[in-house]
């Protein structure tokens, strides 16, 4: 299909990388090295992935080089990392369509309306776009958005408002901690009294308890109250068996997130078992220029690690360079010793042509 461009003008660039976990941060680090530049795509509100949004602070240990890191600080070196490559990042935004041009590029269009015309398209998107694991109880959908919400974007919209916070892990505690003492109440609802979160935050809530200033009750919510549309209240059945309703205006949820193919599943690419089918040596998927790097392709002998995939992107990155210049032969050169590469990186000197390029 030729792609219909929308009144707004598309970002014109190179690559999009479609995810911004850590293989697809790193794809940007190797696209760069090779002259070409990248406009990175993700459904979730900042970089990292699955390492910040489900393990943050868990440790990783099998990072070439780095004995232990968390999460979040692998995401932050390697933001560190792409940052002489000026990559444009656009969070909080799904891509909806992937369309290949008459000319044999692609349009990519997101769900904020943000398009982009580029030459490759590579998909990091891990085991697909993120979504929330929604309250499952009566009358919830109709409240998202105004009275139910998944997401925090603006914390003044929850001042002065009886809040119901739902989970036990760090996004639950933090935002009970840190909405608290400009609520007029707030309850923190979670199954059982062990919680996932930091230590540290579980304190804060702590003793925000004893201070009179929120609240925490183990139980399960099971129903919402409403007055003529409008929330009023949460009915909670708690360990001892009881049910107790707890007023509220706002509730917040924290189940966590799950992976969800989405739109990739109807771009006219090659599946098996919900997994993108690529080939080893260019890592291209069954449409030539689009690549699939990291957790959502397969191939025969596939490890879901993260060191996988920083192999896949680098190969990845050079069969792209292949493909923005057919007929052009990629030179292999190393950042040791590479003047063009010194260049990009910022740590030197040098001739940025191509024909030296790597």
């Amino acid at each position: 299909m030729i792609a219909r461009f929308p009144q707004q003008q598309p970002v014109t660039t190179d690559a999009v990388i479609i995810g911004a976990g850590p293989v697809g941060l790193f794809q940007v680090f190797e696209l760069g090295l090779l002259g070409i530049r990248a406009e990175v795509i993700d459904s979730l509100r900042g970089p990292g992935g699955q390492c910040t949004e489900l393990y943050p602070d868990k440790p990783i240990y099998d990072i070439p080089g780095v004995p232990v890191c968390t999460g979040e600080e692998l995401t932050q070196r390697l933001l560190e990392q792409i940052a002489p490559f000026a990559p444009g990042l656009h969070y909080g935004q799904e891509v909806t369509r992937v369309e290949r041009q008459a000319s044999g590029r692609f349009w990519v269009g997101t769900s904020a309306g943000t398009s982009f015309d580029t030459g490759v398209v590579v998909i990091a998107a891990g085991v697909g776009a993120f979504q929330p694991r929604r309250l499952d109880v009566e009358g919830a959908a109709d409240l998202e958005g105004h009275a139910l919400h998944y997401r925090v974007s603006e914390p003044s919209a929850f001042a002065d408002r009886d809040l119901v916070i739902c989970g036990g892990g760090d996004s639950a505690l933090d935002w009970a901690v840190a909405l608290a003492p400009q609520a007029r109440s707030l309850v923190l609802v979670h199954r059982r009294p062990d919680f996932r979160a930091a230590p540290a935050t579980v304190a804060k809530l702590r003793q925000l308890q004893e201070e009179g200033r929120a609240d925490i009750l183990i139980g399960n919510l099971h129903s919402l109250d409403r007055d003529l549309g409008r929330l009023t209240a949460v009915r909670v059945q708690s360990a001892d068996g009881l049910t107790r309703r707890i007023t509220a205006d706002r509730v917040l949820v924290f189940f966590g997130l799950h992976p969800k193919l989405g739109p990739i599943a109807e771009w006219g690419l090659e599946l098996d078992r919900k997994a993108l089918k690529v080939d080893t040596a260019r890592f291209e998927t069954s449409v030539p220029g689009i690549f699939a790097v990291g957790d959502i392709n397969t191939y025969r002998g596939k490890k879901k690690l993260i060191l996988s995939g920083f192999h896949e992107a680098a190969l990845a990155a050079f069969a792209a360079k292949e493909h923005l210049n057919p007929g052009e032969k990629v030179r292999l050169q190393y950042t040791t010793t590479s003047p063009i590469m010194h260049r990009r990186l910022g740590v030197d000197g040098g001739s940025d042509s191509d024909s030296a390029a790597a």
